[in-house]
């Protein structure tokens, strides 16, 4: 599978793609090399970080045993606050895993959240995207009791990155931050990744970010130049769909970085994906 960022998006010729073709263009873990010792080697990191970092663990925004708040407050309860959503295709993974990229913003002085959501095919996709919403509103109601009350960057990673940029329009959001997402889920109900999700016609219309008019306030979309060409194109066509309708924020391919390294920028204070989130703050704070 060519990874470049310049290879020809499956998209564009779906028909003529087979089942295994189409399987392939959003297959992460195939494509880059070495990715279960990355994974494994993420959450080990993370594990250590939630270990040295206790104190906000677990906090409930409704009933379910996902549905909860791993909080890291900054020591001034009005500092900026990333919100990040983990991925993997709205069927796997946790908030736990990925503990370690809260660290770059942290030794920055923000705050960061990272709630946790029901996985498919246990909840279908409008029902993730409602847990969602509920965590938000959980931040906006009572974020400050925990430390958190300042202005909050939302972003999420893969499966992530489309929850963010639906709760963009959120009154909690002062900006976004996508990375390496999947916004049009057409293609996705062609692939063995719907025999969980089972997407409807509506949730496609509804939830695809590809599909919707554009939310006016900054959104960043970063992606990785090594990324699988299936999703620089979501990320190019979203950022492009936005710039039509005037929609600020940039689009930040990260040289290099493939779909499970482009997370990397966020573990160092000087990382590509903090300096956006920060770059997002200082801009709507003028």
């Amino acid at each position: 599978m060519n990874l470049a960022a310049d290879a020809p998006a499956p998209q564009a010729v779906w028909a003529s793609l087979d089942r295994a073709q189409r399987n392939a263009a959003y297959d992460n873990n195939a494509a880059v090399a070495g990715s279960a010792a990355l994974i494994e080697a993420r959450n080990a990191a993370s594990a250590e970080y939630r270990q040295a970092h206790p104190g906000g663990l677990d906090i409930p925004y409704a009933p379910g045993a996902r549905l909860g708040f791993d909080l890291y407050p900054a020591s001034a309860a009005q500092a900026p606050c990333l919100v990040f959503i983990h991925g993997g295709y709205w069927q796997r993974n946790s908030r736990e895993l990925f503990a370690a990229f809260a660290g770059g913003l942290a030794e920055a002085g923000w705050s960061i959240a990272m709630p946790g959501y029901s996985l498919a095919p246990q909840a279908r996709l409008t029902t993730i995207v409602q847990e969602i919403g509920a965590a938000l509103d959980w931040i906006a109601d009572h974020g400050a009791a925990h430390g958190v009350g300042g202005p909050v960057v939302l972003s999420g990673w893969s499966a992530g990155a489309q929850l963010a940029a639906l709760h963009l329009g959120h009154r909690l959001v002062a900006a976004g931050l996508a990375i390496s997402g999947v916004y049009d889920l057409m293609p996705l109900r062609d692939t063995s990744l719907n025999d969980a999700l089972k997407l409807s016609d509506a949730e496609i219309a509804t939830l695809s970010p590809l599909r919707l008019a554009p939310t006016l306030k900054p959104l960043a979309i970063a992606y990785g130049t090594r990324e699988l060409p299936a999703l620089v194109h979501d990320s190019r066509a979203l950022h492009a769909l936005r710039s039509a309708a005037h929609a600020p924020g940039p689009l930040l391919p990260i040289a290099g970085a493939d779909h499970f390294s482009i997370l990397e920028e966020l573990r160092p204070p000087g990382g590509e994906l903090v300096r956006a989130a920060q770059r997002l703050i200082e801009d709507v704070s003028i």
